[in-house]
């Protein structure tokens, strides 16, 4: 019984650990891409902006359920 307690610690800590890498990189993505936008739209850095900080915020939301 030990054993499966175990091994449910084991791949909670694994999955979760893998939702957050996922997460970064989805933020790492997210942020390039608004940086390329912004670099061939200058005038549409605000817009930009803000969504890249609200689908940021979603994305650590999802990081912080996962711990």
């Amino acid at each position: 019984m030990q054993l499966a307690h175990g091994l449910i610690g084991l791949a909670s800590g694994l999955g979760a650990g893998m939702i957050l890498l996922g997460a970064a990189h989805g933020i790492s993505k997210l942020t390039s891409a608004g940086l390329e936008g912004t670099a061939r739209q200058p005038e549409a850095a605000d817009n930009l902006r803000t969504v890249i900080i609200i689908s940021a915020a979603l994305l650590e939301g999802l990081g912080f359920v996962a711990l």
